[in-house]
């Protein structure tokens, strides 16, 4: 929403002011205020997952794991317990067909949970891993 207001506001900046250096330096902070909210909300969402991660409680810090879990199962039926189960209802010249599942709503998840697993890894490889 922040970046659609920057267009018009610089647009009216030539109105107002007539200082070109105030103008574009104007201008310039409002360009890249987007930016720095977006860094603000990703550094207060690190802090938070920080928090959740070193909780003691498995439905606080296990829900991470618990996501994976459902996204390694799914991917595994899709990749090879369907197709085997298909390939097995063949051989017995069944009519019965076990359709493929749509992963489409699992793969954000699953590619956004990828990306914090190399968090992850860099924290295994400083040695500041929480031990259980």
């Amino acid at each position: 929403m922040l970046q659609q207001l920057i267009g018009p506001v610089s647009g009216l900046l030539d109105k107002f002011i007539e200082d070109k250096d105030k103008k574009n330096a104007i201008a310039f902070e409002l360009s890249t205020m987007a930016e720095k909210h977006a860094q603000a909300l990703a550094k207060a969402q690190l802090e938070v997952n920080k928090t959740e991660a070193a909780h003691k409680n498995l439905f606080v810090a296990g829900w991470r794991p618990a996501v994976g879990w459902v996204c390694v199962l799914g991917m595994a039926s899709n990749f090879m317990v369907i197709p085997l189960a298909n390939f097995a209802l063949a051989l017995v010249e069944s009519t019965v067909v076990v359709p493929i599942l749509d992963l489409t709503q699992m793969m954000p998840v699953l590619m956004g949970m990828l990306g914090l697993g190399a968090m992850r890894t860099v924290e295994k490889a400083k040695g500041v891993q929480r031990e259980r």
